[in-house]
């Protein structure tokens, strides 16, 4: 795989990127070896050199991460895209038939492998910490990504591209908060090993161990500080129901009924607070 070709590709010329992609033969080793690990590296190493070697610096005053520090906060935020990536892709994959979807492992992993492609390349703007907002500009553009292959890769109605997409970037986001409170944990160094059965990952911390696992029906992450699980049911269920709303909101807008899409945006606000995830103190 040319990784620079495919990153042009899916940047300027998107629908054909995913044209490409869907019909492409590969393996979730090679998705990882030669594409995924590679970007992932990127926003690490930058990080690292930004807030280690540059810092922040500011009315006389520059404040830098400790190089110890810095260095794990690399190899551990690098460990944790990748598993993160993962993760998404299990639940892009799960969620799939709810909305008229088919479920393909693989296809899962490269939808949310090559749209994460912004986002990841992007993360060379963390050299200099001020430019970080360029960082969340990128990652918007990701969610386009994620929108415009889903219809091909996971076989999802055009219709419902939209709703499935919000579904999955707000569980995206809720398992990002919990893997942050994991990154929080680590004040020294930290041991990752990769599955210890297909669909589950152990990571050694300095104050226990993590555990994911992808179990039928379900997604557990185990902390010391507590348990993040992802119910595929509930999940399913309130996919449906955001679908539903999405339909609101759509013939709103196109019957320019202000009311209606007010109803519906509040609608829509209630069920993102409705998390079909179970979090630590929850």
């Amino acid at each position: 795989m040319n990784v620079i070709a495919r990153v042009k590709e899916i940047l300027f010329a998107p629908n054909q990127a995913w044209a490409d992609i869907e019909t492409e033969e590969t393996s979730t080793a090679e998705l990882y070896t030669q594409y995924i690990m590679i970007l992932a590296a990127i926003q690490a190493v930058a990080g690292f050199i930004g807030m280690s070697l540059f810092g922040i610096g500011g009315f006389g005053v520059s404040v830098r991460v400790p190089l110890v520090t810095g260095l794990i906060q690399m190899v551990l935020g690098y460990g944790m895209t990748l598993v993160m990536i993962f993760i998404v892709a299990l639940i892009a994959d799960a969620l799939a038939p709810s909305f008229g979807g088919e479920k393909n492992p693989l296809n899962a992993l490269k939808l949310v492998a090559y749209s994460s492609t912004a986002a990841m390349v992007a993360g060379i703007f963390a050299l200099i910490p001020a430019l970080g907002v360029l960082i969340l500009v990128a990652s918007l553009y990701s969610l386009y990504l994620l929108y415009l292959g889903v219809p091909g890769m996971m076989r999802v109605p055009r219709e419902k591209a939209l709703p499935y997409t919000a579904v999955l970037v707000v569980c995206a986001i809720v398992l990002g908060v919990a893997f942050g409170a994991v990154m929080s944990m680590f004040s020294g160094g930290a041991a990752m090993s990769p599955a210890m059965a297909p669909g589950q990952v152990s990571i050694e911390t300095p104050q226990g161990k993590v555990n994911i696992e992808a179990a039928k029906g379900a997604v557990r992450v185990e902390t010391p500080q507590g348990t993040v699980n992802v119910d595929v049911a509930k999940a399913e269920e309130w996919g449906k129901r955001m679908e539903a709303v999405g339909k609101k909101l759509e013939q709103a807008q196109q019957s320019g009924d202000q009311a209606a899409m007010d109803q519906a945006l509040k609608e829509m606000a209630a069920l993102q607070a409705e998390q079909p995830m179970a979090m630590p103190g929850r």
